[in-house]
């Protein structure tokens, strides 16, 4: 059983790992390949609502995609797109990438080999990886403005759309813990962490959410 604790922690990080942007017209959406086609769907969607005119979908396959998603999340995202009916000259694919490092560094090199100019990303992931994803374009491609965008869903309707509560909460710490680490790896810029997230990060870890921590 998870305790109501707990459930209150993850609520303040599932929170706090949400960027919170009103979604406006960029140069291109850029799609974060994962386990979740809603990236792609709601790249779809926010495309067809004319907030970028051009969609770029990056990634290769994981050990958590790698049956799912044979052919590469960014393939099966395209393919995903087009059953939605967004033209194919309007979806790039970025194959290679394997971290959300390479999915910023890989997509930019795209869009430059492909003449494409860029002062503005709509960058789409799962709802509790907009803040990673978020910092880690901004260290990346610090030049052009970052819009940050997900599925629109609470909590609940994760965990339920998961199916595992445990699990999320793993991914929730997992995400956190990155963002405390990672800026000292060069991977991502520091962003300040309010001091009741770091607490309910720590009792989180020590109730042994841990499996996603690096």
């Amino acid at each position: 059983m998870i305790s109501e604790q707990s459930w209150a922690d993850a609520q303040l990080l599932w929170d706090f790992n949400q960027m919170h942007h009103e979604p406006r017209p960029c140069s291109v959406a850029i799609g974060l390949g994962s386990h979740d086609l809603g990236v792609a769907d709601t790249t779809v969607n926010l495309y067809k609502r004319g907030m970028a005119p051009l969609i770029v979908f990056t990634g290769a396959t994981s050990r958590t995609t790698h049956d799912r998603m044979p052919r590469g999340e960014a393939v099966h995202y395209r393919e995903r797109a087009l059953e939605l009916g967004v033209p194919g000259d309007a979806v790039l694919v970025e194959p290679r990438a394997r971290n959300t490092g390479e999915n910023i560094r890989f997509s930019r090199e795209l869009l430059a080999e492909t003449g494409v100019g860029v002062s503005s990303v709509l960058l789409v992931s799962k709802p509790y990886e907009e803040r990673r994803s978020y910092a880690t374009a901004r260290k990346l491609w610090p030049d052009v403005e970052i819009v940050s965008a997900s599925t629109p869903m609470t909590l609940a309707d994760y965990v339920d759309s998961i199916g595992n509560s445990q699990l999320v909460i793993d991914m929730l710490v997992g995400a956190l813990q990155r963002l405390v680490v990672y800026p000292q790896q060069g991977f991502l810029v520091a962003q300040e962490i309010p001091a009741g997230v770091v607490a309910a990060y720590e009792r989180l870890r020590a109730e042994g959410f841990t499996s996603r921590i690096v």
